[in-house]
């Protein structure tokens, strides 16, 4: 019989083992994104940016012909990473862009996380381009979106039957602080949650406010 101990599952992220790569939140490609509602996109991928900035994560963040027809990449990351730079690209697969793997090998982190549009092109293509190499892949589908709910789904299946693994974007900022105790990103956590964390949020709001309760005590 194993035995338990209060060790964390190595499958389990934290802020300094993997790399963002936030791919083609951009103008025109949201216009034909049905798979999700536009006002849900945007907030789910300002969770996931604001999340990694607080944590200090690395982030990559990467346009497709950004002046001449995607148009610029959502504010909520510009205003989370004010100082980044926007490796714009001519190909659809970002993987085939030296200057983005340069940086992925500059950075030097076998875990790559991943969100963006569309699902079925523009996140498929890295994600099973990374895996076939040899990284690791995740994927925040609620920070992707496609053409259709059919494309989006299909392109989900399609990643993890390759191996890939799929989390929310709630999910990745309580990752990344996965414990309440931890006092130095309690406040930064939680604050993200009450602005993008919809039902969740509301509820840190309510309870702060009437009861002067909160999460672990503090």
């Amino acid at each position: 019989m194993p035995t338990a101990s209060p060790t964390p599952a190595k499958s389990l992220l934290n802020p300094q083992d993997h790399t963002l790569i936030l791919i083609d939140h951009q103008s025109q490609m949201a216009f034909a994104t049905k798979s999700i509602a536009t006002e849900m996109l945007r907030n789910n991928t300002a969770l996931v940016a604001k999340a990694a900035a607080g944590f200090k994560v690395s982030t990559i963040l990467t346009t497709v012909a950004e002046k001449s027809f995607s148009g610029p990449i959502f504010s909520e990351i510009t205003e989370a990473f004010p100082d980044a730079p926007l490796l714009d690209r001519t190909s659809m697969n970002t993987w085939e862009d030296r200057q983005v793997t340069d940086q992925i090998n500059a950075i030097g982190k076998g875990r790559l996380v991943f969100a963006g549009l569309w699902t079925g092109v523009c996140i498929v293509a890295p994600v099973l381009s990374a895996i076939e190499q040899g990284f690791e892949a995740y994927v925040i589908t609620d920070a992707c979106g496609d053409i259709s709910e059919e494309a989006h789904e299909r392109a989900v299946q399609r990643m993890l039957q390759a191996g890939a693994r799929p989390m929310t974007s709630l999910q990745y900022l309580l990752e990344l602080q996965r414990d309440w105790a931890r006092g130095d990103t309690y406040e930064m956590t939680t604050g993200i949650a009450r602005v993008n964390g919809g039902a969740y949020g509301i509820g840190i709001t309510y309870a702060k406010s009437m009861f002067n309760a909160s999460e672990g005590g503090h």
